[in-house]
């Protein structure tokens, strides 16, 4: 009998996104615990490039051998097209959306840019009827992230880089910093410290002032007129959606008892700096869970919380949403379409 085939983005060598062929692959062959979903939009976000290029920031240690051709992409929306025998809470029709196998499908198992997908049904939630498959694409790592860090842990992994489990903190009637805010994480983490009650400062550049206010931003710095760690003083919490190397420049922005939370905690070396200010520096790995999809689900349903989609490109130009990517600023989300 012939391989089903579908339409995939694959790539067969690490690089920019030149690399990326949209081709004919083999469809997933549904497992035990599984439904197989109809992809009608994936989201965008920066494993994906980092997994394009070969993860050159980790070290050699971490980086397992990958099999090629690989396909990338963690988040999906779209509708079931058949369940496993052994999965009751999903039939075939439910539109559902979900951050796939991550990550533990970081190097390539997720999937996710291609026309269909097999994912856990743990890892899967009906779709918010109150958006559509785009913005609901949009939403599941990068909100997961801002609600993994900020609101509930969900799960109680180790994280690598540190000792400590990480533990969110009460925002009612805290000072809330967040640096990247017009981004993929950042414009979430505006909407859900506010949402918990935070006095919020929003850093990025002028052109999206307008927007962050919008989404609740109380005050904002633009960091191309003034560095924020200039003008920020007496911080509760600063989240660093940027992270990385400079995220030590935010310490002096906190109050003694405060806490920074880089979303990417690699290259930061602010250890002994941050014990002497008594500032509690942590972060954490955002996990797939289905459960959480629920919860923030009914966030997005009644709007509470917005996905802002910055820009949206069929399928077959994926290489062109990479190079968008590549230029930075981008405001909230690119995805991309299935027809």
């Amino acid at each position: 009998m012939p391989t089903q085939t579908m339409k995939a983005i694959r790539q067969y060598e690490f690089g920019g996104p030149d690399v990326l062929r949209y081709e004919d692959a083999p469809m997933p062959i549904l497992q035990a615990g599984e439904v197989l979903v109809r992809v009608h939009a994936v989201g965008l976000n920066p494993p994906d490039w980092y997994l394009r290029e070969g993860y050159k920031s980790l070290h050699p240690e971490w980086q397992p051998p990958m099999d090629f051709p690989l396909i990338l992409g963690t988040d999906i929306s779209g509708v079931v097209v058949t369940v496993a025998d052994d999965v009751e809470d999903f039939s075939v029709g439910d539109a559902v959306y979900s951050m796939v196998r991550f990550p533990g499908g970081m190097f390539g198992g997720s999937q996710a840019y291609a026309e269909y997908v097999g994912v856990p049904a743990s890892e899967v939630d009906l779709k918010p009827v109150g958006i559509d498959h785009a913005h609901a694409a949009g939403a599941s790592m990068s909100l997961l992230t801002a609600w993994q860090f900020m609101i509930a842990l969900g799960h109680d992994e180790p994280n690598p880089l540190q000792p400590n489990r990480h533990a969110p903190v009460p925002l009612e009637g805290k000072t809330v910093l967040i640096n990247g805010a017009a981004g993929g994480v950042g414009h979430f983490a505006v909407q859900l410290a506010k949402l918990k009650g935070a006095h919020v400062v929003a850093v990025a550049s002028g052109r999206h002032e307008s927007l962050l206010r919008e989404l609740g931003a109380d005050e904002f710095i633009d960091y191309t007129q003034r560095p924020p760690e200039d003008v920020a003083h007496d911080i509760d919490l600063v989240v660093d959606a940027v992270g990385g190397a400079t995220t030590g420049r935010f310490l002096r922005t906190l109050k003694r008892g405060g806490a920074l939370f880089p979303i990417y905690p690699l290259g930061f070396d602010g250890a002994e700096e941050a014990a002497k200010l008594g500032v509690t520096v942590s972060a954490t790995q955002v996990r797939s869970s289905g459960a959480q999809l629920s919860e923030v689900g009914r966030l997005l349903d009644d709007g509470t919380i917005r996905v802002v989609v910055d820009s949206a490109y069929p399928l077959a130009e994926a290489r062109k949403a990479h190079e968008r990517a590549a230029i930075g600023h981008i405001q909230g989300k690119i995805v991309l379409t299935v027809e």
